[in-house]
Formats: structure tokens, sequence, C-alpha cells
């Protein structure tokens, strides 16, 4: 099974990234793909900036895709979260679940955005558009009782 974990601070291409997840596999037969954007938050935000601590990001998220792995027939994934200043309407988060089933590649998908918004060591600030750094964005309690259902 392919798996790729990145954290970076460029942009990505879903249909690029896609396309390096599937070449010359004939076995594959559903991708589902998740990408999250930044939102400008009703107008308020001019860029959300991003923080992790690198080596303990990536070795969070690849325990999670392990878990992912574990769970459902996988055949290949990729997880792409970016980092630094992000604005409005650009990608922060890629996942791609592949297997030969939608199915699972559905169900991981949502796992791994679950457990990415709850558990994953990245830290977010909101930059305001009236020139101030806001406030350090807390967890959300939403976002905790959809992980508590894959318990």
């Amino acid at each position: 099974m392919t798996v790729s974990i990145r954290i970076q601070a460029e942009a990505f291409d879903v249909a690029a990234e896609t396309a390096a997840l599937t070449e010359g596999r004939a076995d594959i037969g559903a991708v589902v793909a998740f990408t999250g954007l930044c939102r400008d938050e009703g107008g308020r935000l001019t860029a959300l900036e991003l923080e992790h601590y690198p080596g303990m990001a990536e070795a969070e998220i690849a325990h999670i895709a392990a878990q992912a792995q574990d769970r459902w027939p996988l055949l290949g994934l990729t997880i792409i979260h970016r980092f630094g200043k992000v604005l409005p309407g650009d990608p922060i988060v890629l996942v791609l679940a592949a297997s030969s089933h939608r199915r699972a590649a559905f169900e991981a998908a949502d796992f791994l955005m679950d457990y990415l918004k709850t558990r994953a060591p990245f830290w977010k600030r909101e930059h305001l558009k009236d020139g101030t750094a806001g406030e350090w964005v807390e967890a959300k309690d939403l976002d905790d009782e959809a992980a508590q259902r894959w318990l």
C-alpha cells in the first residue's frame, strides 16, 4: 500500500496528487478526496496562520493513517496538511483514500478528517481584516463529538 504524508507551506494540486496515487494501478476502484479550504469567517479574516511541531505532526498523522489501514482494506493514502499563512479560499488539507470499493474509501477519509481535526498537533491563529492578529482558534466541541463515533 502506498502512503504519502506531507506537511508543507505550498498549495497542492488535487488532480496531480490523485494521478500520483493511482498511476499504474488497476486494482483501485475508488478514490475519495476531501479538500479542506480556509474560510473568511463572514469576511472577518484575511488569513489563517497554521503552526505545527515538525516531526511530531508527521508521526501523529502516520499513527492515524495506520489506524485507518487497520480498519479498512485500503490500497493507498495521501494526506497533505499545510502550515504558514493560508488565505481564504486556499486549500489547507487534502485526504485521498483509495480502495477497491467506495465504502471503505469514504469511511476511511471521514475517519482521517475527524482525527486530523482533533488529534493532529496543529495550531491556528486568525489574522483579521483590521490588521490585527486574532486569537488562537479553540477546538470545537462538534469536532470532538464527530471523532467519538469512531471509538
